[in-house]
């Protein structure tokens, strides 16, 4: 089947590619893992590379029936309710952001009424959901590891991985954040190898590798079952989780973090406003060191 558009919005300050999938005859699209702009010495928020994706698909006529997350990202804030707001569809993730939420609840001290039951999302994915695309099929594959809570969506002959896999030349994914594991990762890693060789693989972020002038975010099953510098055909799991649990202990924590994960396990949305109008996120001393 042809007629699928696939179109990368790059965000160069966080890394992220957002993802806009289309059927192009039925004109129907979802986006995935789109990118709230936010900058940390003020406070102040940017939807210019959303709008960019509104203008894009406002052009296009086409109705956005999903705005999908693979997980609750912890270097970028998500546009989801902004996106949603100005194109509808349905916001959804991976049902286990129960697990996610119930981590950080208390080390962000949220507010009795925040349930920790993925209300806050219109939709939770399992394994093996079919979700509706125009003449596609959006398959749910469980790839956890990175977190608890990571998805990935297959489309045609394409998957969406977030951050489970990078660029072969750059690895993959931490697995050191609450509820993350190496060898959970290894094992969701052998699911995405276990696509066709020909699978096209977009990744949720590209950090330009040692000897790499530009940003690229489209691999294969095969290139990275020959190719990937952390896990291939030849790693096996205990190699795999030596290796990264190792390395894991030598990274710096995102510098969005503290503001990306109490947002984006709230789908998005930001707290209530305070008595005097303005709305505040939580800084925990001494929470991740």
């Amino acid at each position: 089947m042809t007629d699928l558009t696939i179109k990368c919005f790059f965000d160069e300050t966080t890394n992220t590619a957002t993802y806009l999938v289309a059927d192009s005859v039925e004109k129907q699209c979802v986006i995935i893992d789109s990118v709230l702009g936010f900058d940390m010495s003020s406070g102040a928020t940017s939807t210019a590379l959303a709008d960019e994706i509104i203008d894009f698909v406002t052009a296009k006529k086409w109705q956005c029936l999903w705005i999908l997350e693979t997980h609750a990202h912890a270097d970028h804030l998500t546009a989801a309710p902004y996106l949603q707001k100005k194109l509808a569809g349905k916001i959804a993730i991976g049902k286990h952001i129960v697990d996610v939420q119930k981590i950080f609840k208390p080390i962000f001290n949220f507010e009795v009424e925040f349930f920790t039951d993925g209300q806050q999302f219109d939709q939770l994915l399992h394994e093996g959901n079919l979700l509706e695309l125009g003449r596609f099929t959006i398959r749910v594959l469980h790839t956890p590891g990175h977190t608890p809570a990571c998805v990935s969506y297959l489309i045609d002959n394409n998957v969406f991985v977030g951050d489970t896999l990078f660029m072969p030349d750059y690895g993959t994914a931490r697995c050191d954040f609450p509820g993350g594991d190496a060898e959970t990762l290894y094992h969701s890693i052998q699911k995405i190898f276990s696509l066709p060789d020909n699978t096209c693989i977009f990744i949720g972020h590209d950090y330009k590798a040692e000897g790499r002038d530009n940003y690229v975010w489209q691999t294969s099953v095969a290139e990275q079952k020959l190719k990937n510098i952390h896990i291939n055909s030849h790693v096996s799991a205990q190699e795999y989780v030596a290796f990264r649990n190792k390395r894991d202990l030598t990274l710096a924590m995102p510098k969005l973090i503290l503001p990306s994960v109490q947002i984006n396990i709230r789908a998005g949305h930001f707290p209530k406003a305070a008595d005097n109008g303005l709305q505040y996120l939580t800084l925990p001393i001494n929470a991740f060191k």
